[in-house]
């Protein structure tokens, strides 16, 4: 069942590529350093090798000095319309990151959302004391994902 909270977080950008090409690249899982300025290697879990319901993958981020790891499971994989997943905390979910694709104009509106369901106390504190300023740089990330996102799929 779909969280129906509104997105912390909502950034857009119109790509001059197919809605399947746009897909085909961030789905790759394993190519997620390219595209993300704050996650750096990607990982497929178990005997997940592509972007599927259910399947589970392992991100590595960093954001200044920080480092830590996330367990991510696909929730929506559509080919050329959506892609979502969830961060996953002891097993429950955490925030939800999605890329939806819209034809319009012979390239592809491309809409990247991030929305947190929950945020654990031991985050939250450590985020708090060791991590100002890190909720405010999504926004600027995704963007940026975004961006990396449209040159590669308007270069081929």
């Amino acid at each position: 069942m779909r969280d129906q909270r509104s997105p912390n977080d909502v950034v857009s950008l119109h790509i001059a590529a197919q809605p399947e090409r746009i897909y085909a690249l961030i789905s790759d899982i394993t190519q997620m350093g390219r595209w993300s300025p704050e996650t750096y290697r990607t990982r497929w879990l178990g005997n997940a090798s592509a972007a599927v319901p259910g399947a589970r993958f392992k991100g590595y981020n960093r954001w200044h000095w920080v480092r830590w790891s996330t367990t991510v499971e696909i929730d929506v994989a559509d080919p050329g319309r959506e892609l979502t997943f969830w961060t996953v905390f002891r097993g429950r979910r955490k925030t939800r990151w999605s890329y939806a694709f819209t034809p319009r104009d012979g390239g592809t509106d491309v809409v990247e959302t991030r929305t947190r369901v929950r945020k654990p106390i031991p985050e939250y504190t450590f985020q708090r004391v060791m991590m100002r300023g890190h909720e405010d740089s999504f926004k600027r990330g995704m963007l940026a994902t975004l961006q990396r996102l449209k040159e590669a799929a308007e270069s081929a």
